[in-house]
């Protein structure tokens, strides 16, 4: 996705504007073209601008997840009405401005004025080139579904070697799994037990007009996403924004009241926190990196939980480790993220195939490590966010090989393969249990 960057002189647009909003959505996507993270970008644009209004934050991130969910389709279409490359803002903010008219057809005039206006203040130079790409686009729209249609890429919207992994791994699936890929991702909420019922906390969405349906897991997924500050309890520890797949974890695990409990991979917190709720464990949460660790710590915090938080790396316990073996280990570890690329969709262009052995050696190593650290008779429970199957089924088969004082434990959810759905992202899950010395 490597482009040549030029810094922008910023401008005067009002920032009630849509002409803003692609200005600022264009800088967050040249930045994913170069290689930076999309969240961790958009965070830093939102602290620069805290006067923003909740609609203007709205539309800007819209545009941006939008055109990266599509990047495959609109550079294809770009290909097309290009003859040299472009500097990387005008390139990002024709991939913008190609996903807005995609989205909202009948304002196709208002959406090249407003981008016009827009490159004038990125780079005056460029203002034609940006008209002309863009009326030259709608005069021949009728032909960009052919073209979409012949390329895989496009088609899918996802790159082809990821395509290829999953059509071999998911014979009936991978067409179901690249298509949610591709939508918005669901909202969900997590109670706080110690302040709150799933009831009670319902009851109060009704109270505001915030609609939400109860999982199997006692997640509440929202029928539409909403800002944090308008949910009932936020501030105070009432709840919780996580994923409905991700809140299995905690339940998963069944730590029980007075053990010691090990989240190894902790940032920023979620599944600490979910542990906290559900049981009086004695929980050290592990992060590598300090500034993510804040995150823990925050998340603790607000929901009035507490926990011995360490900033090591797991794979080297005499750095963190006393020497007293836990009853339980969630080991949710790094991995490709292919099972959340709705919600982060910077991902899937940033990766590479061959990340996938790097990711898969690095929890290799970590399990391993975590393992000698477990108690006889303890559970680990194994966790990514990922839906291939190296990262895995295939990790999982090679750690019980090497393993023999190792079984997979509790039949109803020993191994579970989620794929995403409307309800909750991709997860994989495995629970392990450290035979004791006799059986």
């Amino acid at each position: 996705m490597k482009r040549t960057r030029q810094q922008s002189s910023g401008g005067d647009l009002p920032p009630d504007s849509l002409a803003y909003a692609l200005f600022h959505a264009a800088h967050l996507v040249a930045d994913v073209i170069e290689g930076g993270n999309l969240t961790l970008r958009y965070a830093s644009l939102a602290q620069k601008n805290p006067d923003w209004s909740d609609s203007t934050r709205g539309a800007i991130r819209d545009l941006a997840w939008n055109t990266l969910r599509d990047y495959g389709r609109g550079d294809l279409t770009l290909s097309h009405f290009l003859s040299k490359p472009l500097p990387t803002p005008i390139h990002a903010l024709l991939l913008v401005a190609v996903q807005r008219l995609e989205q909202r057809p009948e304002q196709a005039h208002t959406v090249v004025n407003q981008t016009v206006e827009a490159a004038a203040r990125q780079n005056a130079g460029f203002k034609g080139v940006v008209n002309g790409v863009l009326r030259n686009i709608l005069r021949r729209r009728a032909e960009l579904p052919a073209w979409r249609v012949a390329d895989t890429v496009a088609r899918y919207a996802h790159p082809k070697w990821w395509i290829e992994r999953l059509r071999q791994q998911y014979e009936n699936d991978w067409e179901a799994i690249l298509t949610t890929g591709n939508l918005h991702p669901p909202m969900s909420l997590r109670v706080n037990r110690r302040r709150a019922t799933v009831d009670e906390y319902l009851s109060e969405l009704a109270t505001v007009g915030i609609e939400a349906q109860r999982l199997a897991n006692d997640a509440l997924r929202l029928e539409r996403p909403r800002p944090v500050s308008r949910l009932p309890g936020f501030e105070e520890g009432r709840v919780s924004i996580q994923d409905a797949g991700a809140q299995w974890a905690a339940i998963w695990l069944e730590a029980r009241n007075g053990e010691r409990v090990l989240d190894a991979c902790a940032a920023p917190g979620g599944k600490s926190a979910h542990l906290l709720e559900l049981a009086d464990i004695a929980l050290t949460a592990l992060e590598l990196d300090p500034v993510r660790a804040q995150r823990i710590h925050a998340n603790l915090a607000r929901l009035g939980l507490d926990a011995a938080v360490k900033i090591a790396d797991c794979r080297f316990p005499a750095d963190w480790w006393d020497g007293q073996p836990f009853d339980r280990i969630l080991a949710d570890v790094p991995c490709s993220a292919s099972g959340v690329v709705r919600r982060h969709p910077d991902i899937k262009w940033l990766r590479r195939e061959a990340d996938i052995a790097a990711f898969v050696a690095q929890q290799a190593s970590i399990i391993n490590t975590l393992w000698q650290t477990l108690a006889l008779g303890g559970t680990m429970l194994y966790v990514t966010c990922s839906v291939f199957e190296d990262e895995n089924r295939c990790q999982i088969e090679r750690f019980l090989a090497r393993h023999p004082d190792a079984e997979l434990s509790a039949p109803q959810i020993r191994i579970h393969t989620m794929l995403p759905t409307i309800d909750h992202d991709g997860f994989y899950y495995a629970r392990l249990r450290k035979k004791p010395k006799h059986g």
